[in-house]
């Protein structure tokens, strides 16, 4: 996907161990369309050459305000006037002293304090030791970048190159891409809370076996992360599957049915937005057993008894947040066939104002999807594409449906 086809960006390089993660970031960035025109400070050159930056960016890099190439030698000012971003990345402890004091004594904080506000954002990836992370200047001068417009992306946790662990460490390249991607997405839904639930429920038998389906949740993972580039606060109610949490997105790990409408529960009484995308399984064994169930050599197989699990969905939807619209309940369907008239009928019965359909044996574990929306007055298609992009284009139906628009 060149979802940064058309974008050009200015990325920025201070001093720290993090320009290794840098190069990879460029070469992400451009990956994903966009043009990169690097910019580093002399720190940044102890850590990582121009070279290497200008063959991954295929431009040239320049790191001086004095630089003649430019041809009125005004590079702090040039290099910004064409740009839809300026990313730094990582930016230093004395780099983010330097912008909230407006010093401006080299060329990377020149163009930052020189760029067009109103059309050039600044976004900003931290990298430092923990101890100078936390400290009250930096979380001080943080404070005071955030109130001068830029976006600051926040930082990892873990282990440091000094040794030490904890916060500091500069976001991963493939985070910072998703920030970046988020930020020119429209802001749809800005101020909602959406609650997403993804994956498949596993219902045991026994300790080492259970009940479940072929639901990746992949496409539950892509509405989340949609919803969050919209500008929801965003809650990912998940079964057990093995896919990284999107970045910003807050993740509830579950198990059983059970357990995802406890979970639910616990969060749809301050969402506005529930979209039920998780394939939960429709029984469960009465009881399950306390230790693995030994084949007896006769052939027979054990029998099971099985009890009716809770429509999460429905209990939702007709819960009084959900009837009155206060929250806002949309469904998902996985079918096998007549995909339409199955579909139609699920939303009625579950009583949601939007249900989702899909075939499932033709997405189960893919990257791609096609989908068809279903509401009282009649349906509409979407036609095959990446999960990702039908996540987007669904929210943006979402939005509509609820009044919301952009608000970026």
């Amino acid at each position: 996907m060149k979802d940064l086809a058309g974008k050009h960006i200015v990325l920025g390089l201070s001093g720290g161990i993090a320009c290794y993660k840098s190069a990879e970031l460029c070469r992400l960035l451009i990956k994903a369309g966009a043009s990169v025109q690097v910019v580093m400070s002399a720190a940044a050159e102890q850590f990582m050459t121009p070279v290497t930056m200008q063959a991954l960016s295929q431009h040239p890099v320049y790191g001086s305000q004095w630089d003649a190439r430019v041809a009125n030698n005004m590079a702090h000012i040039q290099l910004t006037r064409q740009a839809d971003m300026c990313l730094v990345a990582p930016a230093s402890a004395d780099f983010m002293a330097k912008l909230a004091h407006g010093q401006a004594d080299d060329l990377l904080s020149l163009l930052c304090l020189a760029r067009p506000m109103e059309r050039v954002p600044l976004l900003i990836a931290p990298a430092m030791n923990l101890e100078m992370w936390r400290h009250p200047a930096t979380q001080r001068n943080a404070a005071q970048v955030t109130s001068d417009g830029a976006q600051l992306l926040g930082v990892g946790c873990g282990d440091q190159a000094c040794g030490e662990t904890g916060d500091g460490r500069m976001l991963e390249p493939m985070e910072i891409l998703d920030e970046v991607l988020a930020f020119f997405q429209p802001k749809l839904l800005r101020g909602q809370q959406v609650l997403v639930t993804a994956g498949p429920t596993f219902e045991a038998i026994d300790p080492v076996r259970g009940i479940t389906n072929l639901s990746s949740g992949k496409m539950g993972f892509a509405i989340a992360r949609a919803a969050r580039e919209a500008g929801a606060e965003v809650t990912l109610v998940a079964g057990p599957v093995s896919l990284p949490t999107p970045h910003g997105v807050t993740r509830v790990d579950v198990k059983s049915a059970l357990n995802m409408l406890e979970a639910v529960e616990n969060k749809a009484q301050t969402a506005t937005i529930f979209i039920a995308t998780s394939a939960v399984a429709d029984w469960r064994p009465a009881s399950a057993a306390d230790r693995k169930i030994k084949k007896d050599g006769t052939g027979q197989a054990p029998v099971l008894h099985f009890v009716e699990n809770p429509d999460i969905l429905a209990t939702l939807a007709q819960s009084e947040r959900g009837k009155s619209r206060a929250l806002y309940c949309v469904g998902f369907a996985a079918e096998s066939h007549d995909l339409l008239a199955n579909a139609q009928a699920k939303r009625i019965r579950k009583g949601v104002p939007l249900l989702v359909g899909n075939i499932g044996p033709d997405t189960f574990g893919q990257d791609d999807n096609a989908l068809l929306l279903l509401d009282e007055s009649g349906s509409r298609e979407l036609s095959r594409d990446t999960k990702l992009s039908l996540a987007r284009k669904l929210i943006a139906d979402i939005a509509l449906r609820i009044g919301a628009g952009d608000k970026k």
